[in-house]
């Protein structure tokens, strides 16, 4: 006897409870159209957002604070293992969505939205960030966390892949530069994972990686206006010496300017009286050779690491070369501080690619003795 086909129930053949599961979580996240302008890619495998939450080493009494948390898919991971989370989220369809994720649960007490900025707004304390950092901020976050007082413990923070290369690069490595050198002045940085473009929704069209960043305590004992306006001078072609960096035009203007101001506030006099231009020869030698400069970086990068100077502009614009101005014996007196701290510390002939944070220190401490600054 042949047996009857059984007749669909309720109108359709059910799915398994896992493809229920993924319809579902597709239509949660049709539910806004993502805007990529402010770098929204949320994170949505959640084993990822697990090993980043243990790479925080969090304790039951940490404050958190979340840079973009989306729609909470590391809020809720977070919550498990902390006292409280900070989520500073910019755009207040997020800030809704995390807000209803733990809407109704005792998470719910425990977590605090803060609309806005989070580079504008000014924090609360926390012990411990973690951020799936919008790719626009990378650079100002990192500093913005290095400056925060008292300082957290530590930070785990996504980046774009280089980027995060950047921050973690040693001397000699292509990827060598004047943030690696900030950062690395102020924290101890290390990388900890790398995650496929493919773990965010949508995907962004670069790689990411995971740092930790934890900020030196006590922190160095250094201006960071001075310290990075040297950087800015040194990194400017980091394949030509340093002293080849400072025969620009500008640059020396603006080693003059400070000089002038250091010795106005020390109540030095100095002569600033025009010479010839044969009385003196220039004080800094040509640089033997050059190097081939490195092409550009492609990637997404904040304005504000451009590697030349703002003052650079003036002289990069100009059309047609203006008239000499007559050579002063300070500007004189300036080239041969500047020679003599370049011989001095053995530095001229080197690359700033190649020198690691105690060149650096050395040479401008070696600056300042002689009354040239950098701020």
């Amino acid at each position: 006897m042949v047996k009857a086909k059984a007749g669909k129930r309720h109108g359709g053949a059910r799915g398994t409870p896992y493809e229920a599961g993924a319809v579902k979580a597709k239509a949660a996240n049709h539910i806004f159209k993502m805007n990529k302008d402010i770098g929204q890619h949320i994170l949505k495998n959640p084993g990822i957002a697990q090993a980043i939450v243990e790479k925080a080493d969090l304790k039951q009494s940490d404050v958190v604070l979340e840079v973009g948390p989306g729609t909470g898919n590391l809020t809720v991971k977070i919550l498990e293992k902390a006292k409280r989370v900070i989520a500073v989220e910019m755009d207040a369809r997020m800030a809704a969505e995390v807000t209803k994720r733990v809407q109704g649960k005792p998470e719910q007490k425990r977590l605090e939205v803060l609309l806005g900025d989070v580079i504008k707004t000014e924090l609360p304390y926390f012990d411990v960030c973690i951020s799936n950092t919008p790719y626009q901020i990378s650079s100002p976050l990192v500093f913005k966390l290095l400056a925060i007082s008292p300082s957290p413990r530590t930070c785990i923070l996504m980046f774009q892949r280089e980027f995060a290369m950047r921050l973690v690069a040693r001397p000699g490595d292509s990827l060598y530069c004047r943030l690696s050198v900030n950062a690395q002045m102020w924290a101890k940085i290390t990388h900890i994972m790398k995650v496929g473009r493919n773990n965010f929704n949508p995907p962004p069209q670069v790689e990411s990686s995971v740092v930790r960043l934890e900020p030196k305590n006590p922190r160095p004992q250094i201006s960071y206006e001075e310290w990075d306006g040297l950087l800015r001078i040194v990194f400017v072609r980091r394949n030509k010496t340093i002293q080849a960096g400072f025969k620009g035009k500008a640059i020396m203007g603006l080693v003059e300017r400070n000089y002038r101001t250091w010795c106005a506030q020390n109540e030095i006099a100095i002569g600033d009286d025009a010479m010839d231009v044969d009385e003196t020869a220039d004080a800094l030698a040509e640089p033997e050779d050059e190097e081939v400069e490195e092409e550009e970086w492609n990637g997404i990068m904040d304005d504000a690491e451009d590697d030349v100077p703002v003052f650079f502009a003036e002289e990069t614009t100009e059309k047609s070369p203006s008239k000499r101005r007559p050579r002063t014996r300070l500007a004189a007196l300036v080239e041969q501080k500047v020679a003599r701290v370049l011989r001095d510390t053995e530095l001229a002939d080197k690359r700033a690619g190649k020198c690691d944070e105690g060149d650096f220190l050395r040479l401008l401490w070696a600056f300042n003795q002689e009354g040239i600054h950098f701020s």
